[in-house]
C-alpha cells in the first residue's frame, strides 16, 4: 500500500494532537514486523526500543512546546551505508560484520535527529551500493511494491529505503545516489527520490562508492516531503515550497541517449506525461545533447565508480573477497586495471563535460526524461548474469548522466494507478535544487492524469 501521508500533514496532526510520535512509531514498527510484509528484507536492523523511547521523549517535548521542529516525532529509515552511533555499518555486506560500532552519527543522521526525526532502523541495500537493481544475496532482496506476488526488483542501491516508504514502514528515508540509487528505487516503487547537488550535503560518515559521484539524498512520498528532508540534510532553513505553474515551464527533452531502448510502457507513460504538461502550457523542446554520448565513452573501463571503489576496497577485498557478492566484486575489480593516467584523464574529461552540459541546459528550466529505460524486472529473471548486467545498465543509464554532469535531479511517479511504475526525471545543473523542487511540485499531480 502506498504511503499517502505527507510530512506536512503528519506535522499538522502532531501539532493538533490528532496523532503522537508514539503512535506513528508503533504503526511503522508493526508494519516492519508483519510476517506477511517485506520488513524482514527491507530492514537489516530495527531500533525498536530506542525508537519508542525517542518517540515518548518527542511527545513530552511537544507537550512542553519545545519540540525541536514541526516534524519532531516522525519516523524515518536510514540506509545501511551510514554511521549510526553504537551500530556497525555493514553497507549491505558480510565483509564489514566484524567492524567496530560507529563512534558518532554521520552528519546527515545527526541532522535528522536534531530536527526530531526518529530513526526506526537501517535499510537493506545492494552490497556496497554497487547496482541499480537492488538484489542482495546476504540479507535477502525486498520485493518491489508493484505486483508483489510476481516478485519484481525494488531498484537499487537504496532498495530497502524505497520499500520502507512505499509500505508505510517510515515516512522519509535517507539514501545515497551515485548513479541513480535514490531515483531508481523511487521510480520502481511509485514514490519520489531526489539527488541533490553533491556539494550541498556532507559525505562524511557514509561508506563511499565513488567520492566523485556520491550524493546523499531523500526518498519520500512527494516532492514537498523530499524538499523538507533535503533542507535538513543540507542544514538549510525549511521554507514552504512554492509550486511553479506549469504554464511557461521551459523543459528540454534530450534526444541523445536518454530516449534510446525504452521499454514500451516507459515510452508510452513518458509521452503521455509530456502531452499532459504541454496541454497545461509547458514549453517543451526536444534537443540534441551530445555531452550524453560522451558519458558512455568515459565509463567504458568502469569510470569513477570502478577506480574509486577499488581504491577503497583493495585491502578488504584481498582478505575477504570470498564473502562479497560476486556481481559486486567483479565491478570493483575493474578498477585495478585503471592507471593513474586513466583516472586523471577522467577528471579532466568530466570538467569539460560539466561546463559544456551547463551551457547546453542554460536556456531551460530543466531537462525532462524517463528515470529508467526499463520497468522493474522480475527477480527470478535476473538469475542469469547476462540478463542481470543488461537490466542493471538499463536501470542506471539515464540517472548516471546527471551524476556525471554534477547535476541535481528528482524522480516523480508518472504512471496511473494500477499501471507498472514509471518515473519521470527532472534534472538541472548544479545549484538549481530549489528550482527543480518547485517545478516538480508544480507538475507532480498533472503528469499522472
Amino acid at each position: 500500500m502506498k504511503n499517502t501521508s505527507t510530512l506536512a500533514a503528519l506535522a499538522d496532526d502532531l501539532a493538533h494532537g490528532r496523532s503522537s510520535a508514539r503512535k506513528l512509531v508503533e504503526e511503522c514498527l508493526a508494519k516492519i514486523a508483519d510476517p506477511a510484509g517485506e520488513g524482514q528484507r527491507a530492514f537489516i536492523h530495527v531500533d525498536k526500543q530506542a525508537a519508542l523511547e525517542t518517540a515518548d521523549a518527542m511527545d513530552r517535548l511537544r507537550k512542553a512546546n519545545v519540540a525541536p521542529s514541526a516534524f519532531a516525532g516522525i519516523p524515518v529509515s536510514v540506509k545501511d551505508l551510514f554511521d549510526i552511533k553504537g551500530q556497525v555499518t555493514r553497507a549491505g555486506s558480510r565483509a564489514l560484520e566484524d567492524s567496530p560500532p560507529a563512534e558518532t552519527d554521520a552528519p546527515v543522521v545527526a541532522r535528522l535527529r536534531r530536527a526530531g526525526f526518529i530513526v526506526v532502523g537501517r535499510t537493506n541495500m545492494t552490497e556496497f551500493a554497487y547496482s541499480g537493481i537492488g538484489i542482495n544475496p546476504h540479507y535477502g532482496t525486498p520485493k518491489g511494491a508493484w505486483n508483489r506476488s510476481a516478485g519484481h526488483v525494488p531498484g537499487g542501491s537504496s532498495s530497502g529505503a524505497a520499500v520502507s516508504i512505499a509500505d508505510r514502514m517510515a515516512y522519509g528515508a535517507l539514501g545515497t545516489d551515485t548513479g541513480g540509487s535514490c531515483r531508481i528505487p523511487a521510480a520502481y516503487n511509485g514514490i519520489v527520490g531526489f539527488k541533490p547537488t553533491q556539494r550541498r550535503v556532507p559525505l562524511d560518515g557514509g561508506v563511499p562508492l565513488s567520492t566523485t559521484l556520491d550524493s546523499f539524498g531523500p526518498l519520500a512520498n512527494t516532492a514537498s516531503c523530499c524538499a523538507i528532508l533535503d533542507a535538513v540534510l543540507a542544514d538549510e532553513a525549511i521554507t514552504p515550497l512554492q509550486p511553479r505553474p506549469i504554464k511557461g515551464m521551459r523543459l528540454a527533452v534530450p534526444k541523445t541517449v536518454a530516449l534510446d531502448d525504452l521499454d514500451e510502457a516507459v515510452a508510452k507513460t513518458f509521452e503521455r506525461a509530456l502531452q499532459a504538461l504541454a496541454r497545461e502550457g509547458a514549453l517543451i523542446e526536444e534537443i540534441e545533447m551530445p555531452e550524453f554520448q560522451d558519458v558512455g565513452i568515459m565509463n567504458a573501463k568502469g569510470g569513477f565508480a570502478a577506480a574509486e571503489s577499488f581504491a577503497w576496497h583493495r585491502f578488504l577485498i584481498a582478505s575477504k573477497g570470498n564473502v562479497y557478492d560476486p556481481r559486486v566484486s567483479l565491478r570493483i575489480l575493474r578498477g585495478e586495471a585503471l592507471s593513474a593516467a586513466d583516472y586523471i584523464d577522467l577528471l579532466n574529461a568530466r570538467r569539460s563535460l560539466i561546463a559544456r552540459s551547463a551551457a547546453r541546459m542554460a536556456p531551460y528550466d530543466a531537462l525532462v526524461m524517463p528515470t529508467t529505460a526499463n520497468t522493474p524486472p522480475r527477480i527470478a529473471d535476473l538469475a542469469d548474469d547476462k540478463a542481470f548486467t543488461t537490466q542493471n545498465l538499463r536501470s542506471l543509464r539515464n540517472c548516471t548522466l546527471i551524476n556525471m554532469i554534477d547535476g541535481c535531479a528528482i524522480s516523480l511517479p508518472a504512471h496511473r494507478e494500477g499501471e507498472v511504475p514509471v518515473g519521470l526525471m527532472l534534472a538541472a545543473a548544479a545549484g538549481a535544487d530549489r528550482r527543480v523542487f518547485e517545478l516538480a511540485a508544480g507538475m507532480e499531480g498533472a503528469i499522472r492524469v
